[in-house]
């Protein structure tokens, strides 16, 4: 799966809600919201996050 800059997606393998930056090749580039140190995932380990996750912010 592809997404889209600006989502929001919660890196299952941390359960860490992150805004995703840039997708490069198989890497999705992701930061915490509002800021912070980026970090690589596979897309497969990130799913979008819920209305929920995203207002508990």
């Amino acid at each position: 799966m592809t997404y889209r800059k600006g989502a929001y997606v919660v890196d299952t393998r941390h359960a860490r809600l992150a805004e995703v930056m840039a997708q490069v090749g198989r890497l999705v580039y992701v930061r915490p919201p509002g800021g912070g140190r980026e970090w690589e995932a596979p897309p497969e380990a990130l799913r979008l996050a819920t209305r929920e996750e995203k207002q508990a912010r």
